[in-house]
């Protein structure tokens, strides 16, 4: 079996940090065909995804992400390739940034 373990340092805080999760997930079921349970807690959350030799969890943390996965022996052999793939797709994600609030102005009234 093959093991890969990603980590990820941010500074989005824990609610920005979820919503990357959940999305993370999303795609994980989606292009991955990925069978993804999520659970909230207090301090950190766990998404859990399985398929056909494939299994492993993200934490997610007001500060990092960690991924732990373990490959089956057929899926073992294209490691680096689904690691490649899984660094890229995280790494998008937190490089989104949320938009920026825009504050009104406030008008100036002559008297």
């Amino acid at each position: 079996m093959a093991d890969i373990q990603i980590r990820r340092e941010h500074s989005l805080g824990f609610a920005e940090a979820r919503k990357i999760a959940f999305k993370w997930a999303e795609q994980a079921e989606e292009k991955f065909d990925m069978a993804c349970t999520y659970e909230e807690g207090k301090a950190e959350d766990l998404v859990s995804f399985t398929r056909s030799g494939v299994n492993g969890t993200l934490v997610v943390t007001a500060s990092s992400f960690q991924l732990d996965a373990k490959l089956g022996f057929l899926l073992g052999a294209f490691k680096d390739r689904i690691e490649e793939e899984i660094v890229k797709n995280l790494d998008s994600l937190l490089a989104k940034k949320p938009a920026a609030r825009k504050t009104a102005a406030k008008k100036k009234t002559a008297d």
